[in-house]
């Protein structure tokens, strides 16, 4: 055999290995490679995480881990593994995998309706990667609510309920920084003047605020109720708020999750600040997270004369209003009637 036909056999024989090779990669590169049914799912790789650990957490997801590991050392994934929400859709092929893999997601966080500061930072850790005693101790540091003029009992003013976008991996502290500044917009130089018109500062509206949303779930309700409690703090009548008291029955018991329909007159004896039966004023901070609604409640209150309001048993979710005394007992009556003719006890 002459040294032409060598070469020529020999460039066959490259020409066929490599054809081979080219295929056998892309099938590893381009095949289909995942294997749930949903049309995605999403993949959370924690801070630190190595490949080994994003290996771990694909694994239920990805059909052939083979295939899946060339590509991920082919494209060098598993020098710059990337903390993060990640999604993969059905039918991804490795290439796919590890592009989305270098991508990661905001999340869409939310949280309303929270008593404590406690309950607040628990939901916010239900989805986001720092846990609730992370964002507890960024909320609560010292330091941060000297600078910002806020302190244990008020700190959950800073929550105004909304939707914020963060990334999952984002630290407690950087949660904390972005509620802060969020905080600061909300009360735009129009908020602070409506304030300022009430004779109350920013806390002490999320305070008052925090009760009209305790009271009343009817938004168009809301701006009444306000003007009622602001009547009552401008002449120097306690608030008498029953939240108040339910609130306060709550914190002094450490017991949150108890449900409290009704309020007897042992209850409006709590010994606790916060309880506007027993003590003038507003309480030391809010009793719940108030949206916002019932913070323009409390910025654009309904002008009346009423200084008293009790729940409807006509006009159910409603409440009725009175400017004396007497006109309130006539009202109260009916509905301590309508309470005992349903045998609510507690």
């Amino acid at each position: 055999m002459n040294f032409k036909k060598i070469i020529a056999i020999a460039s066959v024989v490259v020409v066929i290995v490599g054809s081979v090779y080219a295929y056998f990669m892309y099938q590893k590169i381009f095949t289909a490679n995942t294997k749930f049914n949903e049309s995605e799912v999403a993949i959370y790789v924690p801070t630190g995480a190595d490949f080994n650990k994003v290996k771990e957490l694909v694994k239920p997801y990805v059909e052939n881990m083979d295939n899946f590991e060339t590509v991920a050392e082919m494209k060098e994934y598993p020098k710059y593994v990337k903390a993060g929400k990640f999604i993969l859709t059905n039918g991804m092929n490795s290439n796919d995998i590890i592009i989305a893999m270098r991508q990661p997601l905001t999340v869409n966080l939310s949280f309303n309706n929270q008593e404590t500061l406690q309950r607040a930072v628990g939901r916010i850790a239900q989805q986001i990667e720092p846990d609730s005693l992370q964002l507890l101790q960024a909320f609560t540091d010292k330091t941060f609510l000297e600078e910002n003029g806020f302190n244990e009992d008020n700190v959950l003013s800073i929550f105004i309920p909304n939707t914020y976008e963060f990334f999952w991996n984002t630290t407690a502290t950087k949660v904390r920084d972005k509620l802060i500044k969020e905080y600061r917009k909300f009360w735009t130089p129009d908020r602070l003047a409506k304030a300022e018109a009430q004779g109350l500062t920013p806390l002490q509206v999320s305070a008052l605020a925090a009760i009209v949303h305790k009271e009343t779930v009817k938004n168009d309700e809301r701006p009444r109720v306000a003007g009622v409690y602001l009547n009552r703090f401008h002449k120097g009548i306690k608030l008498e708020a029953d939240p108040t008291v339910i609130y306060s029955i709550k914190k002094e018991s450490g017991d949150f999750d108890q449900v409290i329909k009704r309020v007897f007159f042992k209850d409006l004896l709590t010994d606790s600040p916060y309880n506007t039966y027993k003590y003038g004023g507003l309480p030391p901070g809010p009793i719940a997270m108030p949206d916002v609604t019932a913070i323009d409640a409390v910025l654009n209150p309904e002008k009346h004369n009423y200084i008293y309001f009790c729940a409807s048993v006509t006009n159910f979710g409603y409440h009725e209003f009175a400017v004396t005394a007497a006109q309130h007992e006539v009202n109260r009556q009916k509905y301590v009637a309508w309470v005992e003719k349903m045998g609510i006890k507690r």
